[in-house]
């Protein structure tokens, strides 16, 4: 059996006395699709933020390819990173700069490319994404979906292997949001990368994982198929994923 991309290890992270990870392990096969869902506050961005070494784990470990990450130096980190493309929940674009010029930051400051290379490369990811006419617009004048779209053409501008999803159809219309699940899908098939989400939407959970992994006071409460989560008989979960206020969990 290969060996997981990516393989969370017994985390453990807490804040100001509060734990937020209690020993979570989660296994990521290359080229998986993986959802993390859960309450506001459970630990899903938490989680995700220690996949690049954001934030370092009280305990427990990260394993990128095999390889501990809170082992790397400066710079086999900076290349780690590079490795990963990232969606974040507001498109986090630069008001400043044009469309193509926010998908192309990241190739320019690396300056591992000509500023022909880094055009050429800003065309292809825009029209992946369905954005090639509005290469020159500013962020301002692009609906929440442009947004969305061109902040994801920024995150597949350098070649990831793993892209990770925050809130990726937050503040979106359900059809809009979907047009972005599929997006997601699409990418995926055409660019063969590792995701890995963390949403609210279950709508969105459903349509674009393989796996569904559940925090729930901290610890993995289920792992499985979108299939498998909406036949599960443990309360816990049949109560998140209905949204009902009567159950073992309480706000």
């Amino acid at each position: 059996m290969d060996t997981p991309l990516i393989q969370i290890e017994n985390l453990c992270k807490s804040f100001d006395g509060h734990e937020v990870l209690s020993g979570v392990s989660i296994d990521i096969p290359r080229g998986d699709s993986i959802v993390v869902i859960g309450q506001s506050g459970c630990g899903k961005s938490v989680l995700i933020k220690h996949l690049i070494r954001l934030l370092e784990p009280d305990s427990g470990r990260v394993l990128f390819d095999g390889e501990d990450i809170s082992r790397l130096k400066t710079g086999e980190l900076t290349r780690l990173r590079q490795r990963f493309g990232m969606l974040f929940q507001s498109a986090a674009l630069f008001d400043s700069l044009t469309v193509a010029e926010n998908v192309g930051l990241g190739l320019k400051e690396s300056r591992r490319h000509s500023a022909a290379e880094v055009e050429d490369i800003v065309s292809e990811k825009l029209d992946l994404v369905g954005l090639s006419d509005a290469a020159d617009k500013s962020p301002a004048e692009l609906s929440g979906g442009m947004r969305k779209r061109a902040g994801l053409a920024r995150a597949i501008a350098a070649s990831p292997d793993v892209l990770l999803y925050d809130e990726p159809t937050t503040g979106l219309d359900p059809v809009t949001g979907d047009m972005i699940n599929q997006l997601i899908v699409d990418l995926r098939e055409k660019l063969s990368v590792t995701s890995v989400a963390v949403t609210h939407d279950l709508t969105s959970a459903y349509r674009i994982a393989d796996r569904i992994v559940m925090l729930y006071n901290g610890r993995v409460q289920f792992a499985g198929t979108p299939d498998e989560i909406k036949s599960s008989t443990d309360p816990v979960v049949k109560q998140f994923i209905s949204g009902s206020a009567t159950g073992p969990i309480q706000v």
